[in-house]
């Protein structure tokens, strides 16, 4: 994240801030590269948020105390020297071994630097459609988002700090950021909605200038209020200790966030992310405290050196885990590989920021480029000239990276394209199956024991996932109907199950493959059998996906079939396990080949159930109840 390193002037060092970056940024790097050990760790980028809404404010309202006026040129052109070269050679390095890589890793790249060049990132991702809960193409500079929204209020705040310094109460000057911060997390909360039903909105809250902006925001509500560069003579008013207990317990609090909030949880949008916002705050409020220690147990050694690199870490993580994952497609991003792939990506990603902060950000921000080709660092002209032509051969390179980027991107991931080849499949017109029997009039007796149901006795819906491998599905069991559709979740069900059994569309077997978008309730799975009734058999089908929830959502599936003698389980996991490379680069979704494993795994299942022994009518043959 771009929160702005302390001056190297020692009383523009506010205590304890690479601290808390630190905590941050490994955060945010516990979420990313290694999946379901933190997975709220998201709160990472809303501590940055606060960190960088209080640094900036602190440093404005000194200017103009020291000044009289903020020079707002210098300000921005500070801002452009802290966060521009590192993010330049981010994205021309990595566009450049993406289009070596090529594929899907190059899907929507136009776009993509049009937004992190011109921070707006979010914007764009918000009008392109992209959803941050659940996406089917990686995508290189996702997290952008964020350095977008903080931009965005560099640009903005300075502008209305100028206004709000010129309001007589003090009272007043921090309460115009609180209510703006008060009428951002409303606004989250109102639009989000409900995640797990639909994630746009959501995504869309999450992504916003608008609706997230509250940490910006309160962070300079609290430097307002305490004005922490100002010089105090008056002794504090409360115990050191009583400030380190309160820092240890906020930053616990962040801990436990961390660990329990969801991406895809309401909760997260309707207090989770605000909780995480008002402990930074407790956090850096203790932190200022002139009689504690924990600021100086902050600023240690290592958490100095991991906070000051916190911005580098942001900026490569992520592109570095995306092009190792399309460079290595074959390795499973759900299990132990997972971990294997995320020590790489952090390795990778530790190296290069250290290298950013100590030849790129550091010489740059203090101007030492500039000041040697002016001359002023006593270099001679050969060597003068050697650094003009270095840094305009890497800028070309860079632009060239990106170009090249740009003009090898496919239209659309190997996955938008299986998905659809299923759509077109569903379309399609198809010869006639006859019925055996019609719907209307349909019993347990019509899949009869020892047969496998055909497939006009079944009907199934699914996801994303099951619409990939339609084409498969109408091979196998002619004359399927299928109700299949993008981004579709297990909390659906039982609404699809009621619309289908209302318009009479229901068949003897239900197939359902609804758990690679998120958690699942077994209770929905209670409701979705109560309406089906017991007149009909239930196949599930096991989600394969590289996402924390799935061994939950599997799980769930096996007990709740455990519990009903005509409800199967369609192993699509284990089945595709050993076969990665039969999806498409997502690791998902399901080409010609991988669809028809998916239908195999279904076929067994329906096998299991005409494989079950009939059940005995114990009102119509009494004579079995009395004792031999």
């Amino acid at each position: 994240m771009s929160a702005i390193s302390t001056s190297t002037v020692a009383r523009d060092r506010l205590p304890g801030l690479d601290g808390l970056r630190a905590l941050a940024i490994v955060l945010v790097l516990a979420y990313h590269l290694f999946p379901g050990l933190a997975p709220g760790g998201f709160i990472g980028v809303d501590v940055f948020f606060v960190v960088s809404g209080y640094l900036i404010t602190a440093l404005l309202v000194a200017e103009h105390r020291a000044r009289g006026r903020i020079a707002l040129g210098s300000f921005w052109a500070r801002r452009a020297r802290r966060l521009l070269p590192a993010l330049i050679v981010v994205v021309g390095l990595s566009s450049a071994v993406a289009a070596l890589i090529g594929g899907d890793i190059l899907v929507g790249i136009g776009w993509q630097l049009a937004g992190v060049l011109t921070f707006s990132s979010n914007w764009w991702s918000i009008a392109q459609g992209a959803s941050y809960l659940d996406q089917t193409s990686p995508d290189l500079f996702r997290h952008a988002w964020s350095l977008a929204v903080e931009e965005q209020f560099y640009l903005v705040w300075p502008l209305v700090i100028i206004l709000t310094l010129l309001l007589p109460p003090r009272w007043l000057r921090v309460a115009v950021p609180l209510a703006l911060a008060v009428g951002s997390a409303v606004a989250m909360a109102v639009l989000a909605g409900d995640p797990g039903m639909d994630p746009a909105p959501a995504s869309v809250a999450y992504l916003s200038t608008l609706t997230h902006g509250f940490g910006l925001l309160l962070g300079a509500g609290v430097a307002l209020g305490m004005e922490p560069l100002r010089e105090r003579a008056s002794a504090p008013r409360t115990a050191g200790w009583l400030a380190d207990l309160g820092a240890l317990l906020a930053a616990s609090g962040l801990i436990a966030l961390a660990w329990v909030l969801s991406i895809d949880a309401a909760v997260t949008y309707r207090g989770g992310l605000v909780a995480a916002t008002l402990l930074t705050a407790v956090v850096i409020v203790c932190l200022a405290h002139p009689a504690g220690r924990t600021a100086r147990w902050a600023d240690a050694r290592l958490a100095r050196w991991v906070g000051e690199r916190s911005y580098g870490l942001y900026l490569w993580h992520w592109p570095v885990l995306m092009l190792l994952g399309a460079a290595l497609p074959q390795i499973d991003r759900v299990g132990d590989q997972s971990w294997l792939l995320g020590l790489a990506a952090l390795a990778i990603s530790v190296v290069l920021a250290a290298l950013s902060y100590r030849f790129i950000e550091q010489p740059v921000r203090h101007r030492r480029p500039q000041r040697a080709l002016r001359g002023e660092l006593g270099w001679g002209r050969a060597r003068r000239v050697a650094l003009g032509v270095g840094v305009t051969a890497a800028l070309v390179g860079l632009i060239a990276g990106g170009a090249i980027a740009v003009v090898r991107a496919p239209a659309q991931s190997q996955a938008e394209a299986f998905i659809a080849a299923g759509q077109a499949a569903l379309a399609a017109p198809r010869p006639e199956v006859p019925l055996r029997v019609p719907l209307s009039e349909r019993g347990p007796d019509d899949a009869s024991a020892g047969q496998l149901a055909t497939g006009d006795q079944i009907i199934a819906i699914g996801d994303s996932v099951m619409l990939a491998a339609a084409p498969q599905l109408q091979a196998r069991f002619p004359g399927i109907a299928i109700d299949a559709a993008v981004s579709r979740q297990m909390r659906q069900a039982p609404e699809i199950v009621q619309s289908l059994a209302g318009a009479g569309l229901l068949r003897p077997v239900m197939i359902i493959g609804l758990g690679t978008n998120g958690s699942i309730d077994p209770a929905t799975l209670h409701e979705v059998r109560a309406l089906l009734g017991p007149d009909r058999h239930l196949v599930l089908v096991s989600a394969q996906a590289p996402r924390e929830w799935i061994p939950s959502v599997n799980a769930h599936l096996v007990a709740f079939a455990d519990d009903y003698r005509d409800v199967v389980i369609a192993d699509w996991y284990s089945a595709i396990a050993p076969q990665l490379r039969l999806l498409a680069r997502d690791q998902v979704h399901p080409g010609s080949a991988g669809g028809s494993v998916y239908a195999g795994a279904i076929e067994i299942a329906l096998q299991q159930l005409a494989e079950l022994p009939e059940t005995i009518n114990y009102d119509e043959n009494p004579e079995l109840l009395r004792p031999q």
